[in-house]
């Protein structure tokens, strides 16, 4: 088995290095990586059905989909990541099996860590860890399978519920919607050593290294370039953080000095497919116009801003006192105070 520290913190980065080993390495992989601020969502997620959009956007947290399914997960610099990248078998999914390593390194700690329901170590009864799986399908026909979890060394966990809380308003999505658990950090663990990130990184790489065929090997040249590569054309693009989302119907409403005004919306693959608006505003112009301005938009600040900044009339002919950042404060919601 090769022990591998990735030295990035990027999530794109580190999220795109997965498929790469699976789709290109022939050894057995231990994987150990830190994330800066992200929220990790499952591959069949809808990213605004998990995530606070407007939090993530304000506060610089990344939103990366990953190739397993599952729900979505909070990272940062206190948050150590690991992965099993292995030749799938006939045992097929096993979170118990590739759990249990990470399970008597902690045990070796003072964390005694049980798997708990079908993905998530638990001490105390509180959250300690997820986990993950996905088999990858080679053009040659062989199966990969990546086992990868979290381990809450000491995030912040205050972020971590402002980036999972959605924003207000009803909205109803086609995907698979993730289950809050109450967590704890490790650090806060009666009896658990207070350990760096880089310090306990070292320890896990170091409780895998026992076997007479493991090693360690930094990333090479090539696999560097091929991941950069993939970064750039799959994990740091919005079709695929956002795009790949499963169609959802929304509904916000708000209460405005000049009226109350309420969007209620569809959206497939990331873009508006219809969007009405009610209220009891007044307008010199209706809002059909401004509807069908925003059918086909993608589901981003700037691009709804720059679509209502085309218009032919301004905003406020259609919705008497609005302007277009009042409406694109609606759709999306403001950022929620988490102090």
């Amino acid at each position: 088995m090769r022990i591998l520290l990735l030295a990035s913190t990027d999530p794109y980065r580190n999220l795109a290095a997965e498929e790469y080993l699976l789709a290109h390495a022939d050894d057995e992989v231990f994987m150990i990586w830190r994330n800066d601020s992200a929220v990790v969502i499952g591959r069949n997620q809808n990213a605004w059905a998990e995530v606070n959009v407007p939090y993530t956007e304000v506060s610089g947290i990344a939103v990366v989909r990953r190739l397993s399914g599952g729900g979505a997960v909070f990272h940062d610099l206190g948050n150590v990541n690991y992965s099993f990248i292995v030749p799938r078998d006939a045992g097929g999914i096993d979170f118990a099996r590739y759990t249990a390593p990470i399970r008597r390194a902690l045990a070796a700690l003072g964390a005694d860590a049980v798997l708990d329901g079908r993905n998530d170590l638990t001490v105390g009864g509180a959250k300690i860890s997820g986990s993950a799986q996905a088999v990858y399908r080679r053009p040659d026909g062989t199966e990969r399978l990546l086992h990868h979890g979290t381990l809450l060394l000491g995030a912040d966990l205050s972020r971590m519920s402002g980036a999972l809380r959605v924003s207000p308003g009803k909205l109803r999505s086609k995907g698979v919607a993730s289950v809050r658990s109450r967590v704890t950090n490790l650090r806060d663990v009666p009896g658990f050593p207070p350990m760096a990130p880089e310090e306990f990184m070292e320890y896990l790489a170091s409780s895998m290294y026992t076997g007479p065929g493991a090693y360690r090997r930094p990333l090479s040249e090539e696999e560097a370039a091929g991941i950069g590569a993939l970064r750039e054309e799959k994990y740091a693009t919005w079709e695929w953080n956002y795009g790949a989302s499963a169609a959802h119907d929304a509904e916000r409403s708000k209460r405005f000095p000049f009226g109350s005004v309420g969007i209620a919306y569809s959206a497939a693959h990331g873009r508006l497919t219809a969007v009405r608006i009610r209220g009891d505003f007044f307008g010199e112009r209706g809002v059909d116009e401004l509807e069908a301005a925003l059918c086909g938009v993608p589901l981003q600040t700037d691009a709804v801003a720059a679509a209502l900044g085309a218009l032919a009339h301004p905003v406020g002919e259609y919705i008497a006192g609005a302007d277009a950042a009042a409406l694109v404060g609606l759709l999306f919601g403001e950022p929620e105070d988490n102090s």
